[in-house]
């Protein structure tokens, strides 16, 4: 059974101490395959969270919901020297992106979108974010109908040393058109 329900988030650092057992078991998951950590230890994921944390380019959140408990995992990543160097021309104003929902045996209708709507549109808070730059795997056809839905446009496949990638781009405008739309 699923209930529907728009609930409202507020964001934190991921602290790697505190949260790594919480987030272990979310990206080791089966339904997080695309996050490519299934083997992932405890200490491994720490590790990849201390090594963002240290990372100027680089930084996660989770997301918190109205009962304050951590309801996801949000990235973000300066795509000129992060995950698409290279691989496209960057742009002053570009924000790279990533968000995981974490499993759950009572899926909430409308979740996951609106999960994505408040990722965007806190990044969009920063008034140098021009564009979010996402490269999903090209297989992950639930995430490219919800990158869609908030206005995200592919562009291209690339070839990324992990996987084949949908490149998208948002834009302000059209994150504000397509939220509008609703």
């Amino acid at each position: 059974m699923t209930t529907t329900a728009t609930p409202a988030f507020t964001f934190r650092p991921v602290d790697p101490l505190k949260d790594a057992a919480l987030l272990h078991g979310w990206v080791t998951h089966p339904k997080a395959a695309y996050w490519m950590m299934q083997d992932a230890r405890p200490a491994d994921v720490e590790r990849a969270y201390l090594e963002i944390q240290a990372d100027e380019h680089h930084h996660a959140l989770l997301g918190v919901g109205a009962d304050g408990e951590p309801a996801f995992l949000m990235e973000y990543y300066d795509p000129a020297h992060r995950e698409l160097v290279g691989l496209y021309e960057p742009e002053p104003g570009d924000v790279g992106m990533h968000f995981l929902t974490p499993a759950t045996e009572a899926p909430v209708h409308g979740f996951t979108k609106a999960v994505i709507t408040a990722v965007v549109g806190r990044l969009f808070e920063d008034p140098a974010a021009r564009r979010i730059v996402v490269e999903p795997d090209v297989r992950n056809t639930a995430v490219h109908a919800l990158n869609e839905a908030v206005g995200f446009v592919p562009v291209r496949e690339i070839q990324k040393p992990e996987k084949k990638a949908l490149l998208s781009y948002c834009t302000r405008e059209r994150f504000e058109r397509a939220v509008a739309a609703v």
